[in-house]
């Protein structure tokens, strides 16, 4: 057998590089809980016993947390960067922009300025803009925009017997989707609380749910494009006991579908192995963007659909597709093609680092986070609250910020060799 490889302390627990062994917290939660089941032929090892547990044994009360599987540990060094990526989120005030217009001889139904929320909303908001689309009895639909609204508006579209056409000027991975966070986050930058009109919420709930229910249709494919993770909130001081204060005043919906997501869970200091005292756990989707996208390129390519390289540059264009029905999913790009000033770019860089397999969980510490994903570990500034980066059109990485969050994160493995 190979030599095991070198061993490390990873705050309260030790791991080896690259391949984690159970913390000693976790050994005696294990033990613990193998009494509780049946003392040591619960473990499968009754034969090294000398004596039989007494029946009357007392059993052991259940922790009032989930215990910590083993974590593997980060090699948080600059050299391991393998890419830095900006993405622009497009957020509107009101919310994402879902109805229709007359634009010639087509109708045209806008599917865009869903901030931080793309993803997570994507196939509810296909629902909404498909049904208008072929509200007319229209069976051939062009879709505008290859990201990931133009692709679940385009697979919607054919589930309910359109025959689909694609127009972009890039596809995955080219696509500033294909650059976004990856984690289930349905009210990120969705609108501002002041500004959204009164029936909104339930509409974004609506798209919410109906998301939830297509994302659990993913799950336990080939290449893991959906999968649920633990994130972990950590905290160097007791968290606030008043909400922090929102400077942009975002609409925040959550508390409308708390029954999607099982509850977060406090965790005292000596259940978890990061220096950071105060720590909460919760679980959520993720997605593997570039798994997911090639998944959905092969899912409507090969229900018939057709992509064809076409750029757009203002909505006259729209004059030469055949199709007399148009949805318009061209995210930030809907700013300058529609001259739409309601869209404030969000800017948002990522810092990739070469996968890790045993990372397979998420951190946030100190306005950063950090979220293992099969593509590649991403490490982001998000600032103190959901108005960095806001208004900051500007796509060019910046190299000296990626690392400044990297030594962030760095400093959650204080014995990791790097």
């Amino acid at each position: 057998m190979p030599p095991p490889g070198p061993v490390c302390t990873f705050g309260r627990g030790s791991f080896r590089v690259n391949k984690p062994v159970i913390a000693l917290t976790e050994r005696r939660a294990f033990l613990r809980t193998a009494a509780a089941a049946g003392g040591l032929s619960a473990l499968g090892l009754a034969g090294c016993a000398t004596t039989q547990a007494s029946p009357a044994a007392p059993v052991l009360a259940k922790p009032g947390f989930r215990p910590v599987p083993p974590l593997g540990a980060l090699l948080a060094k600059p050299d391991r960067i393998m890419g830095i990526t900006v993405c622009l989120r497009p957020f509107r005030a009101a919310g994402p922009r879902l109805d229709t217009e007359k634009v010639g001889d087509k109708l045209v139904v806008h599917n865009y300025g869903h901030g931080g929320s793309g993803w997570s909303l994507s196939w509810g908001s296909a629902n909404v803009v498909v049904k208008k689309a072929l509200s007319g009895g229209e069976k051939d639909v062009a879709i505008i925009g290859c990201g990931a609204l133009g692709l679940t508006a385009a697979i919607t579209a054919q589930r309910a017997g359109a025959r689909v056409t694609i127009y972009a000027k890039e596809r995955m991975p080219e696509v500033r989707s294909a650059r976004a966070t990856g984690v289930w986050s349905p009210d990120s930058r969705i609108a501002l609380a002041s500004a959204a009109s009164p029936d909104f919420p339930a509409l974004w709930e609506e798209m919410c749910r109906a998301s939830f229910r297509t994302y659990q249709s993913y799950l336990g494919l080939p290449g893991s494009p959906i999968e649920w993770t633990d994130r972990y909130i950590l905290r160097d001081n007791p968290p606030p006991t008043s909400p922090a204060t929102d400077p942009m005043g975002f609409a925040h919906y959550e508390s409308r579908v708390h029954d999607l997501l099982p509850r977060s869970e406090t965790l005292p200091p000596q259940a978890h192995p990061f220096p950071a005292p105060y720590a909460r756990r919760l679980s959520l989707p993720m997605f593997n963007v570039q798994a997911f996208g090639r998944l959905l390129m092969s899912e409507f390519l090969l229900a018939g659909g057709r992509i064809e390289t076409v750029e757009f540059n203002a909505p006259a264009d729209l004059a030469r597709l055949k199709e007399k029905v148009v949805i318009n999913c061209t995210g930030y790009g809907a700013r300058a093609l529609w001259k739409d000033e309601t869209v404030v770019p969000v800017r948002g860089q990522i810092a990739w680092l070469i996968p890790q397999a045993e990372v397979n969980y998420g951190l946030v510490y100190k306005g950063v986070s950090m979220l293992g994903r099969r593509d590649g570990i991403v490490i982001q500034k998000n600032g103190a609250d959901e108005s960095w980066g806001y208004n900051d059109a500007n796509e060019t990485p910046d190299r000296a910020e990626a690392e400044a969050a990297l030594a962030t994160i760095a400093s959650l493995y204080p014995q990791v060799p790097v």
